[in-house]
């Protein structure tokens, strides 16, 4: 079938921490939501006529992810990405980042050190500092408009007190789909300082034009045994609701350390609708992800020329996947405080402020392109406005 889009759903009053959160968060209910990472498009029909048919049984007591729940993760992996899972490596958590939180608890003791690499999503900084272990960053290159490792800074960031690599792939915000090559060396110097690497790729099915997703697991059986891979269905498909999430473990020694874990906190149980939106999704969201990502990409390249031709200042930074965009402000010539009461004050927009993300994220913004290109183009024409009459002030 083919799916609309375009559609403008009237998201207020549904509880919508992107919606009905604006006032709270950001301080105005009139601005414009472009910020978390939350789509503004209805899920898959299959998932909605699957979940209608279980509400209607009537029942919904504790339940079981049953062997059709793995069947279809494991059919969604080898389909989408050629990674061969095996069903006990699938480890149940209610999301990605609570999953990041556990992980870092059980595989570190306080005071032993994390590398992340911003700018990044920022709960990777939260989780490490909240649970008192060390964050030590390891910085992305930011060239010519793009974004790579720093592998010298790696190397030289190793000591025996890094315990984790928490690896964002692909890249939020910055966009990147890493290749294989960058992966092999990332992985190659965590082998060699025995460091083991949690990888987050809850955004690797959402993959624009030219690029591909390789699980960092999928690359040799060496990086299999020394990662651990967290992925979910919220992203792709809309569903972060649901809350259901698949941690991928290969090493049998670390999978039952974090089921462990998932059983000392009592959280082994997981939602009835969550199960069955996932298997729904991943037996037959294929067409509406492919659709999907077709419309992402013309939100890309409606946004880039917009941008290019109506706001002097703002440049894109052209993302490989996800469907975040990270634009650099610096030629606006604000600071931190200054761009986020521009972009909310002055634009009308709630966007993500590019600081939040840590170092090198200064004087950029995180815009979320998933929802109908009118809302896009409403957004754009408020910040093409904003710019236009700051400059008429200046001049």
């Amino acid at each position: 079938m083919r799916y609309d889009f375009d559609k403008v759903i009237n998201r207020l009053n549904t509880a919508s921490v992107k919606w009905d959160e604006v006032d709270r968060i950001f301080g105005d209910k009139d601005l414009l939501p472009l910020w978390v990472a939350d789509m503004d498009f209805q899920v898959p029909a299959p998932v909605t006529d699957a979940l209608r048919a279980r509400v209607e049984h009537g029942i919904f007591g504790y339940t079981e992810r049953p062997e059709s729940y793995y069947e279809a993760v494991i059919g969604w992996m080898e389909r989408r990405h050629q990674w061969s899972v095996q069903k006990e490596w699938i480890c149940h958590c209610p999301g990605v980042v609570p999953a990041l939180s556990y992980l870092v608890q059980v595989f570190t003791q306080p005071g032993d050190k994390v590398i992340i690499q911003p700018p990044v999503y920022h709960p990777f900084t939260s989780v490490v500092a909240d649970n008192g272990r060390e964050v030590v960053h390891n910085p992305l290159k930011y060239e010519q408009g793009r974004y790579f490792m720093d592998f010298e800074d790696l190397r030289q960031k190793m000591d025996p007190s890094v315990k984790l690599l928490i690896l964002c792939n692909p890249h939020n915000p910055g966009g990147r789909v890493w290749t294989k090559e960058e992966l092999t060396e990332l992985g190659n110097i965590c082998l060699e300082n025995n460091v083991m690497v949690i990888s987050d790729e809850i955004h690797g099915d959402l993959i624009l034009k030219g690029h591909k997703h390789i699980p960092f697991a999928a690359i040799s059986e060496e990086f299999a045994q020394n990662s651990i891979i967290c992925t979910a269905p919220s992203k792709t498909f809309n569903m972060a609701g649901m809350q259901t999430s698949n941690i991928i473990i290969p090493n049998q020694e670390y999978r039952e350390a974090f089921q462990k874990m998932m059983s000392t906190l009592v959280l082994r149980m997981t939602n009835t609708f969550g199960v069955v939106a996932t298997e729904a999704a991943y037996r037959h969201g294929d067409e509406w992800l492919d659709q999907l990502l077709v419309y992402l990409q013309g939100n890309l390249d409606f946004l880039t020329e917009y941008i290019e031709t109506h706001i002097k200042g703002i440049k894109v930074i052209q993302p490989e996947g996800t469907y975040l965009v990270w634009l650099d402000c610096r030629e606006l010539g604000m600071d931190t405080k200054g761009l986020q009461e521009f972009m909310g004050k002055q634009a009308k927009v709630a966007v993500n402020q590019g600081h939040v993300f840590g170092p090198g994220g200064e004087q950029f913004i995180r815009l979320n392109m998933a929802c109908p290109r009118s809302l896009i183009e409403e957004g754009l024409e408020r910040i093409a406005k904003a710019v236009s009459s700051c400059r008429s002030v200046a001049n």
